[in-house]
């Protein structure tokens, strides 16, 4: 393929959260990198976090190794262990089955930018750290659950 034209690389806004939690995802942003390259082994994506934006809600992967690099601006990290400053080069591991959920917010006044690589799982489990969700992503569709198993009460 060699370079990508990233003025071509699709652009998702937003989460596939349930609500309340999908309007808590407001001012994320990520270029499709893996997508626009044909890559279908692991994902490549460059997330751009607007002031006070989340990363995601705060979680843990099952079956999915990520790694991050923050490319530019200021970000916290957030962990089970407290929040950790990240600037560009700064880098974070998150092996899969590591129980310790994270994610990122920007503090700043500025945009914030990091580039993440995951696996691409055939089956994941993700489960939310600070509320009782989990979803699972199978054959490109995810269901959202209480950490149980059983229906979050907006699909009841």
């Amino acid at each position: 393929m060699g370079k990508l034209d990233l003025s071509k690389a699709p652009v998702k806004t937003g989460s596939i959260y349930p609500e309340p939690y999908a309007s808590m995802m407001k001012g994320r942003s990520s270029l499709r990198l893996g997508d626009l390259g044909g890559l279908t082994q692991f994902g490549v994506n460059l997330v751009t976090l607007e002031p006070g934006a989340l990363s995601s809600l705060r979680h843990w992967h099952q079956n999915e190794d990520e790694f991050v690099i923050v490319t530019e601006g200021e970000l916290t990290l957030v962990k089970d262990a407290g929040e950790c400053p990240m600037r560009p080069g700064d880098s974070a591991a998150f092996p899969a089955g590591e129980t310790d959920g994270h994610h990122f917010v920007n503090h700043s006044d500025r945009p914030a930018t990091f580039l993440v690589v995951g696996t691409k799982a055939p089956t994941e489990v993700a489960t939310y750290s600070d509320i009782d969700m989990m979803v699972r992503l199978e054959a490109g569709k995810a269901t959202f659950t209480r950490k149980d198993g059983s229906p979050l009460p907006s699909q009841d």
